[in-house]
């Protein structure tokens, strides 16, 4: 007889790509988080630098790993893990420290309530500790933001956050086109065309700066105005 497997709440989805330094502390914050039952799917986009051999070695019973024979960007990262997912709510968690697992319970609190269906973390909401580092990159994400929010009809504070919980049949019923950085915009525009609850809540960011491994530049922003412009107009 096949084994019956229980009820998963919460899939975590981590795309990784060269996070050697975070990436064991990270696995075991989100194993601590207080979510019970979950699972964590680690995609490794082809890393160089330790990170895919690491993930090779892990045995666990509610970790997967994907690995890219190639590197194919954040957003193709968090297309193949989504689509393997099986928890009732998945929640995309970056391979950094950042952000805090424990406050997953926050995150996804309106959709346990069913009074959302798609709940932002918002960096800039709340009384929550917020790192101090980028003042262009403040202004380039509230920019992004605004211009989203211009296009989509929606009020949010924090578009490019990391941390979007979705209800399992939400976020798999949405064809993710983007390979790379263009996955927030491009999923903000594709939940706005939808009759669906979105929250936010605030939450804590802990950022790094590039010499901490912090990837995303400038040319990062101009590719998120041509998505947002692309998958609201087109």
């Amino acid at each position: 007889m096949e084994k019956k497997i229980s009820k998963i709440q919460l899939s975590v989805i981590v795309p990784c790509f060269n996070e050697i330094n975070t990436i064991s502390e990270l696995i075991k914050n989100i194993q601590k988080s207080p979510i019970d039952s979950k699972e964590i799917i680690v995609v490794d986009d082809f890393s160089t630098d330790g990170s895919r051999e690491f993930l090779k070695a892990i045995n666990s019973e509610n970790i997967k790993t994907i690995f890219h024979k190639k590197n194919l960007g954040k957003g193709a990262a968090l297309s193949n893990g989504i689509s393997l997912a099986r928890g009732e709510i998945i929640i995309i968690q970056d391979a950094d420290l950042e952000y805090d697992p424990n406050e997953y319970p926050n995150i996804i609190d309106p959709i346990l309530k069913n009074k959302a269906d798609v709940v932002y973390g918002s960096r800039f909401q709340g009384g929550q500790p917020h790192r101090v580092v980028y003042f262009w990159h403040r202004v380039g994400n509230g920019f992004l933001t605004l211009l989203s929010n211009i296009f989509t009809d929606l009020n949010l504070t924090d578009m490019e956050t990391c941390y979007k919980a979705f209800k399992k049949d939400v976020i798999q019923n949405i064809r993710i086109q983007e390979k790379r950085f263009g996955f927030e915009p491009e999923i903000t525009a594709k939940i706005s065309k939808k009759d669906l609850r979105i929250y936010e809540v605030g939450i804590s960011y802990y950022g790094r700066t590039y010499k901490e491994g912090k990837k995303i530049g400038w040319r990062d922003g101009l590719q998120a105005i041509w998505c947002i412009l692309k998958y609201n107009l087109f």
